[in-house]
């Protein structure tokens, strides 16, 4: 639940009743926990961390009417750490989100700044990893290589969304890469809708990022939020969702495809890709939530993953297998405690791939599993 704050006292020269229509809104969510990991690099782990599913953050959310049905808005999102207090998305001091923009009644948004892009917007919701408000860090996809649980966000970006016409709505960005020179060298692009009717919720997105091993550091993407360095990475998808009374159910399909790949999550540490060559992804998600009362819920999802990594030694097609049980129950309307446990496996020619549960240490085996129990507290 968000609090709104006025951002000024009233003074001589401006009206009170002005803030009737102009607002700062201060908002955010902590999430805090213990996990216990099966196989942490051969070793058992217990650990205290910060956004065990949910990442902590803080926003601040502006908007100011102009009239005529169009109002400036912007927004500055931090994410940081609850365990020791240091900041993340590589240090930033809004790495989630700033932008400023218009919003108009009729024509919809158009936004400039750091932000998410629209496959996290329209089709992620759709998905237990990237279902808001919050996500779930547990059960992102391996190595979240369609960004559903949105690991990255994008910079110098000019994003565009729409009003909702009779349940449909739809959206576009671009990254701009910054070079002088080097128009599509790291930009990205992404477009996606989603359209509800009744108890039914579609949603699909498409994204493309060209971003390579370059040097520029000043474009789309950073090192520090890829999940991918390659040449280029197409992701695209679609999803729906079905409420039935106190139950909902999804199912999600996306597909991830790389050309020129050298690195996985920054570092070749997994000595299986290299030379440039490719890699794709294709998941196969269906999850489920129920609302035994208003304070408790259960929630789950199964996910399939069919890889194909091209490496010295030829090519390999891992398989992977996620599931995810959570019981998560509200002691307010702000503030819940959850239990949580997901396991992984790596099937038939893992290529010795360990396992990779989202948010935690690579496993030395095919196989992990961790348990995470934590509160998360929102205002």
């Amino acid at each position: 639940m968000k609090k709104t704050i006025v951002a000024a006292a009233c003074a001589a020269a401006y009206a009170c009743g002005a803030h009737a229509q102009n607002s700062v809104t201060l908002y955010g969510l902590i999430d805090a926990g213990l996990s216990w990991t099966s196989n942490a690099k051969g070793s058992k782990l217990w650990q205290a961390g910060s956004g065990n599913v949910t990442g902590s953050h803080w926003g601040i959310l502006g908007r100011e009417n102009l009239g005529g049905g169009t109002s400036a808005l912007f927004e500055l999102e931090n994410g940081f750490s609850v365990t020791n207090g240091s900041l993340r998305q590589g240090g930033r001091l809004f790495g989630y989100q700033a932008y400023v923009g218009l919003a108009n009644d009729r024509y919809g948004t158009l936004t400039l700044g750091r932000q998410y892009d629209p496959v996290v917007d329209y089709l992620a919701p759709l998905s237990f990893t990237g279902r808001h408000p919050g996500g779930n860090n547990l059960s992102m996809h391996p190595y979240d290589n369609d960004n559903l649980n949105n690991s990255f966000r994008v910079n110098n970006a000019v994003k565009y969304a729409s009003v909702d016409f009779a349940g449909l709505k739809f959206g576009g960005l671009y990254g701009f890469s910054n070079e002088a020179g080097g128009f599509a060298d790291n930009r990205l692009y992404s477009v996606g809708a989603s359209y509800a009717n009744g108890p039914l919720l579609f949603g699909a997105g498409y994204l493309q990022a060209n971003n390579g091993g370059s040097s520029n550091t000043d474009g789309a993407l950073t090192l520090t939020d890829r999940s991918f360095i390659a040449a280029r990475q197409r992701t695209y998808g679609a999803g729906v969702n079905y409420l039935a009374g106190r139950a909902r159910f999804g199912a999600v399909w996306t597909r991830t495809q790389l050309g020129g790949l050298d690195t996985i999550n920054g570092a070749n540490g997994l000595g299986l890709v290299q030379n440039g060559q490719g890699a794709s992804f294709s998941n196969y998600e269906v999850n489920a939530s129920y609302a035994f009362t208003p304070f408790f819920s259960l929630n789950g999802e199964y996910t399939f993953t069919q890889g194909t990594l091209s490496g010295a030694d030829g090519e390999h097609r891992p398989r992977w297998h996620e599931v995810s049980v959570q019981a998560d129950y509200f002691l307010s309307k702000r503030t819940d405690v959850y239990a949580q446990v997901s396991y992984q496996h790596i099937g038939a020619d893992g290529a010795g791939l360990g396992a990779d549960i989202g948010g935690q240490t690579p496993s030395s085996s095919n196989q992990q599993t961790v348990v995470g129990v934590g509160m998360r507290h929102r205002f």
